[in-house]
């Protein structure tokens, strides 16, 4: 079952935690690849620091923060490496939800033959938010898409259990009092993290 805009439509805070064990799914030319999503960040908009959206700032580049919940916000960090967000709360209340780690369910050799790495540990594939978009071809040509209608990537519900673990966000040590906020996400004892 897709996940629907009820969903999304929760502060960011809310939707990092509710989406943990979610099944991420990018398809390409008909072929589907579903990974689960294990780390997460939040990032509050207005009043948050550390958000590209901090103050309302309103650019070409956040437009998509304050459309509507469920629609993917990609860019690009260190002129390379893509990060993908989906948008959460009310229309107009800029906040969104980093995906930074997913563990891969379905179409592992997709995922190696898009991201070749000397490694041989798996989790290096997506364990981190730079990687798996590499793995998962995602790039700017999905920024402002729609996870509820569109078919290229979406989130299914997956109801398993786990136990959630609350940390500091990671790399914002330039937000004041907002880098010490316990906004990041995961799994507990799940390999495909990005740090423990």
């Amino acid at each position: 079952m897709r996940l629907e805009l009820p969903f999304f439509q929760r502060d960011s805070i809310t939707l990092a935690q509710e989406l943990l064990g979610k099944l991420l799914v990018r398809e390409i030319d008909g072929v589907k690849i579903v990974t689960k999503i294990v780390e997460t960040e939040a990032y509050m908009g207005a009043e948050d620091k550390a958000a590209h959206s901090y103050n309302n700032r309103r650019t070409p580049r956040t437009e998509v923060m304050f459309g509507r919940a469920g629609i993917a916000y990609v860019y690009i960090i260190y002129g390379m490496y893509y990060c993908l967000n989906i948008v959460a709360a009310k229309e107009g209340i800029p906040q969104a939800v980093l995906i930074r780690g997913v563990e891969p369910i379905e179409g592992l050799d997709i995922l190696r033959k898009n991201r070749i790495i000397k490694s041989k540990k798996i989790q290096d594939l997506t364990n981190g938010p730079g990687k798996l978009c590499q793995a998962l071809n995602i790039d700017k040509t999905l920024n402002g898409s729609d996870l509820i209608l569109d078919n290229k990537l979406y989130i299914i519900d997956n109801k398993e259990k786990h136990e959630t673990i609350s940390a500091k966000r990671i790399n914002i040590d330039y937000a004041g009092e907002y880098k010490d906020k316990l906004w990041r996400f995961y799994i507990k004892d799940n390999i495909y993290i990005s740090k423990k």
